[in-house]
């Protein structure tokens, strides 16, 4: 009797530790998606490596970032809005700033799903997935490209380099997603479980 006891208490003690798990599993993957469905990110291709076109590709994220494009835009929605009606605006800025460097190669700028590996900029890591992205592409847009966060405004140019926004990523970001973009390494298997499990049931 008592070993039998013993057998329920323990398969009980399982359950609950899978029960547990899972639950914590479907509350980071919702986590995952919210982070995902939250952002808009600025994606800007280099027509080529070599090192003329990927200075160039630089200049263009400056003209970018400082233009304002998106000011006035208090949520994605709105973000998206304001990228989508600039389009063309988005194009003129990035071919101004490659003539006035010598560059004749054309532009085109699209808010487009993009497919992103896991990428790291400055602090902050943003998981593998699909996200909302303005992509600006210079010319072929067969180079290394160059990506960070557009809404929230989380990129600022400073001098040559561009640095993330400490204050704007605590104020726009819940904690759980902060955990998500600075622990990247605690979530990693269970992001790939979770896309594959999605992947599946997909089909």
């Amino acid at each position: 009797m008592k070993k039998r006891y013993e057998i329920i208490l323990a398969a009980g003690l399982i359950l609950t530790i899978l029960m547990s798990n899972t639950i914590g599993f479907i509350r980071d993957g919702r986590r995952l998606e919210q982070l995902r469905g939250s952002v808009l990110r600025l994606h800007i291709l280099a027509d080529s490596d070599s090192e003329r076109d990927q200075q160039l590709k630089l200049k263009v994220r400056d003209a970018l970032l400082t233009s304002g494009i998106l000011d006035g835009a208090d949520d994605l929605e709105a973000a998206e809005e304001l990228a989508s009606a600039k389009l063309p605006d988005i194009e003129r800025i990035a071919e101004e700033t490659l003539r006035s460097n010598g560059c004749e190669a054309p532009v085109t700028a699209e808010l487009a799903d993009v497919d992103f590996d896991e990428r790291t900029y400055g602090d902050i890591t943003m998981p593998a997935g699909r996200y909302r992205a303005l992509r600006v592409k210079i010319g072929s847009a067969q180079g290394h490209n160059w990506w960070c966060v557009m809404y929230p405004p989380l990129c600022i140019p400073a001098a040559c380099e561009v640095t993330d926004d400490k204050e704007k990523e605590h104020e726009l970001f819940s904690d759980d997603e902060l955990d998500i973009m600075y622990n990247p390494e605690k979530y990693e298997v269970r992001f790939a479980v979770w896309d594959k499990i999605k992947e599946l049931t997909k089909g």
